[in-house]
């Protein structure tokens, strides 16, 4: 159970002994049990913003350098608690140094979206093949794209490969998704609809544990390449993340849809927008461990790996790509 959380409103937790435990309200007694975790088993805390946490509870989980997010009841990253860790003076200036050195920001950035487009086509391929449609001209276009990204000379006409192939994919992807559940395009802030829901929020989850990994290398994750440096948002952590959403969010939102393991009543409307509930977000967070923690032979990596342990590895590889930029590899689905 490397990730605890703490979904319903309402809960409190507290530390006993080397062990969390989690109490839900009760109507009747006032408060129960819900769970019991020892500390050990913990890589990661959620919170909802309506839970509470002993300061006791929270020192004891960063002793044990365990990070602790907190997410908003529509499901947005509000912030964390990171443990300290060793000061990287030398490596931030470097890392400031090389953010303003265009021909390594190219560099970064032109691998982050060549894997990107590349595990965009693959999650279409997949899907075809599992569906034994005919989706060879969709793919045809966007591996042309893909071909050409290397040749892009400047981020801008990056972003523009990145944006077509962005629309092909999901126009061909969208077909995928039961008749109910109908995607037309990308919204956010709010999310316009089921489907929109489901990707912010695991684009939320896996926004904070890239901004946890960065922050664990002693890197800044505010400086970023595709996306500009800018107040108020981690640029770096939205970069590092790119390779990741096909294979885990859009294919996850996918799963959740198509199996029914999320329906109508998952779902709520709130400030405009369409978001998933408690009991929604408790599901999806389930299938979202899952498939993080599903072991899997890695071509790219060459051995037998995670999604997560993938994710921690792209800020590591990053880092040292900051003294010798061959060694920065994004990840590559099968």
């Amino acid at each position: 159970m490397p990730t605890l959380c703490v979904n319903t409103p309402g809960c409190k937790v507290r530390l006993v002994s080397e062990r969390l435990e989690i109490h839900g309200p009760d109507p009747e007694n006032g408060a129960t049990t819900l769970r019991v975790v020892p500390l050990r088993d913990l890589d990661r805390v959620l919170l909802h913003e309506n839970s509470q946490i002993s300061s006791e509870a929270l020192a004891a989980l960063l002793r044990e350098e365990i990070a602790v997010a907190m997410l908003s009841s529509s499901g947005r990253f509000l912030g964390g608690f990171q443990p300290t860790i060793p000061a990287q003076g030398a490596w931030r200036v470097r890392q400031y140094k090389t953010s303003l050195d265009p021909v390594f920001t190219l560099q970064m950035a032109g691998r982050i979206v060549t894997a990107k487009i590349y595990n965009q086509r693959r999650v279409l391929q997949r899907m075809a093949a599992n569906r034994s449609q005919d989706a060879s001209q969709p793919l045809d276009a966007i591996g042309a794209i893909f071909n050409d990204c290397p040749r892009a000379r400047s981020i801008d006409e990056l972003r523009g490969f990145e944006g077509a192939a962005a629309a092909l994919y999901f126009q061909q992807w969208a077909g995928f998704l039961p008749p109910a559940f109908p995607f037309e395009r990308r919204s956010t802030r709010p999310p316009l609809n089921p489907v929109n829901a489901c990707l912010s929020f695991g684009s939320t989850l896996l926004y904070q544990e890239m901004v946890s990994c960065i922050h664990a290398c002693g890197l800044d994750p505010a400086l970023g390449l595709i996306h500009t440096t800018e107040d108020r948002r981690w640029s770096l952590a939205l970069d590092l993340m790119e390779p990741f959403r096909p294979v885990l969010v859009e294919a996850l939102a996918l799963d959740v849809f198509t199996h029914q393991i999320l329906n109508e009543k998952h779902f709520r409307p709130h400030e405009g927008g369409v978001y998933l509930n408690d009991e929604g977000r408790a599901k999806f967070i389930v299938q979202y461990e899952r498939r993080m923690e599903r072991q899997f032979m890695s071509e790219c990596a060459g051995h037998r790996t995670t999604l997560r342990q993938q994710i921690g590895a792209q800020a590591t590889m990053f880092k040292s790509a900051l003294a010798e930029p061959a060694k920065f590899e994004p990840f590559l689905m099968n």
